[in-house]
């Protein structure tokens, strides 16, 4: 997932809300990515949803104005 930096920020953000650095178990996002886990592979499966379901939503997301 090198390639598509935006998908992989998500989930990044994914993994690191679910699973915890704190939980003694959990390996780093990195970890995971590189071993190909289960909890990675949930986390990049809903990073794919959310990118889907706001590239149906027929309207562009706008950022807000800093003055």
């Amino acid at each position: 997932m090198q390639h598509d930096l935006q998908l992989r920020a998500a989930a990044r953000t994914i993994y690191d809300a679910c699973f915890p650095a704190d939980d003694r178990a959990a390996l780093s996002f990195d970890e995971a990515e590189r071993y190909g886990t289960a909890h990675y592979r949930q986390a990049v499966g809903a990073a794919q949803h959310a990118r889907s379901v706001l590239a149906s939503q027929d309207e562009q997301l706008t950022l807000p104005a800093f003055a």
